[in-house]
């Protein structure tokens, strides 16, 4: 079971950094935010229906049942709609932007793809940035979506059935707010969305998790919705924005490391990590410290490293317009629709010094 299990998730998150290029790199540069939001829609509806099969299980089997044979059921439901899902993925072509990207490689006779070794030499700045963009992303939304309903019930006595089902609530507010976010960070910009969200986490993670500790249900509802909100504001932003730190060349491959190797450590160890925290000091607010570090992080990286690429082309790519008349506007500005060159000429410096010392 730990193996499958763990063959789940590395499969999982190479295709979710698949689907994040797909969409970064199928819909137009302007609305970018809001199509690649979409993607975090389809997740949160995945959660929302796992989540929603576990309570109604566990309400109708109960515990011991659940525990003996009833935690099967979910994965021979989710086996089929695997199988959807593996003849939907065999069915897609590459997106424009990369088909665009291998016809120009064929034709100046260069290797349609490089090596590992390159990824890392070449392109270190943008795993580095994406590993810690991921850190506090799946910090937050590990602590929300999976640790809490852990907290509501080993460390605060709730029901496991009203500890989830209030989690479930919660995920439902939170999807037209993670399509809101996608559609503002077109207009305001995704590193504008980004850093105000992180604030609100270091500013609203204590007063939210005293609001948890309160037990009254609508208090400890408000919580969850504070926290729930801010992760929104995140994810509506975070599919579009970590699609455009790589070139396109290596935009697939970068992020699916840099997504998966992050996760692991951070996202996948954050539930673990704070029961041992609070286990260790009695401190019900550890998950509030936690979230207070990471958005801390965060925060210190995206406003010193990170550029805002709302409207703009992905690294790499030509422009991607909804209609003829953002054609003008995209011959009028070269500077805007070319802002990546100069990173690209040193990358690309890098690469043919490189080669004169593997020839010299």
């Amino acid at each position: 079971m730990l193996c499958a299990r763990l063959i789940q998730g590395f499969s999982t998150g190479g295709e979710y950094a698949g689907a994040m290029t797909f969409i970064a790199e199928s819909t137009p540069d302007k609305k970018r935010g809001f199509m690649a939001s979409g993607l975090e829609v389809g997740t949160l509806a995945g959660y929302i229906l796992g989540a929603g099969l576990v309570t109604a299980l566990t309400y109708g089997l109960g515990t011991e049942t659940m525990h003996d044979w009833g935690w099967r059921v979910p994965f021979l439901i989710a086996g089929p709609m695997g199988m959807i899902g593996l003849y939907l993925r065999n069915q897609l072509e590459e997106s424009p932007a990369f088909a665009a990207m291998e016809e120009k490689i064929e034709e100046m006779g260069r290797k349609p793809h490089i090596s590992m070794k390159e990824l890392f030499q070449f392109h270190r700045r943008s795993l580095l940035l994406c590993l810690v963009l991921v850190f506090f992303y799946n910090v937050i939304d590990y602590t929300v979506l999976t640790y809490m309903p852990s907290h509501l019930t080993a460390v605060l006595g709730y029901g496991e059935t009203k500890g989830l089902l209030l989690i479930l609530i919660v995920m439902f507010i939170m999807i037209p707010i993670v399509l809101a976010m996608g559609y503002f960070a077109d207009q305001v910009g995704n590193k504008r969305i980004i850093q105000v969200s992180l604030i609100g986490v270091i500013v609203l993670s204590i007063p939210s998790f005293l609001l948890i500790g309160e037990g009254s249900n609508w208090q400890v509802f408000f919580g969850l919705l504070i926290l729930g909100t801010l992760l929104s504001s995140i994810k509506g932003t975070m599919t579009s924005l970590l699609p455009s730190l790589f070139f396109t060349e290596v935009r697939y491959g970068g992020l699916a490391i840099a997504y998966n190797i992050s996760a692991s450590l951070f996202g996948g160890t954050a539930p673990l990590l704070i029961s041992w925290l609070i286990s260790m000091t009695a401190n019900r607010l550890m998950p509030a410290y936690y979230l207070i570090f990471a958005s801390a992080i965060g925060i210190v990286v995206v406003t010193l490293f990170l550029k805002s690429t709302s409207g703009k082309p992905l690294r790499g790519s030509p422009p991607a317009v909804a209609d003829e008349e953002e054609i003008k506007e995209v011959l009028e500005e070269t500077d805007r629709v070319l802002w990546w060159s100069e990173e690209k000429h040193q990358i690309e410096a890098k690469i043919e010094e490189a080669d004169k010392g593997k020839i010299g």
